[in-house]
């Protein structure tokens, strides 16, 4: 039995579609996932230099276009936060890239299966 060239056509036309999709999403997903551990990072050094700073050392966020006097605890606090949002984004990244690795590879087997079926 043999299936039509117009339909196996559609048919490696619809799977070459979606392992296209899954492709340009796990370039996108793998450059968030590196924004991600660089801004972690980021937020480890400065609470590590924050720790060797004096307690009556005054600290300042940046907030818009102007600099405002914070408590050291809530710089912390607020650097502990986003650290955490951070991670929990960057656990969430990682299993939607598994997912699209594995939506990629089943797209480029099915490709393999249907033109090898159709030469064998």
């Amino acid at each position: 039995m043999s299936i039509p060239n117009e339909k196996l056509q559609q048919i490696l036309q619809e799977i070459g579609q979606k392992k296209a999709f899954a492709e340009q999403q796990l370039v996108i997903v793998r450059q968030q996932k590196v924004a991600n551990s660089r801004e972690s990072r980021m937020l480890q050094l400065t609470a590590s230099e924050m720790e060797s700073l004096p307690k009556e050392t005054k600290v300042y966020e940046g907030v818009g276009k102007m600099f405002v006097c914070t408590p050291i605890p809530d710089v912390r606090k607020r650097l502990s936060s986003e650290d955490e949002k951070l991670k929990t984004e960057l656990s969430n990244l990682k299993k939607k890239e598994d997912y699209l690795e594995k939506t990629y590879e089943n797209s480029k087997n099915s490709i393999e299966q249907v033109l090898g079926g159709r030469t064998g």
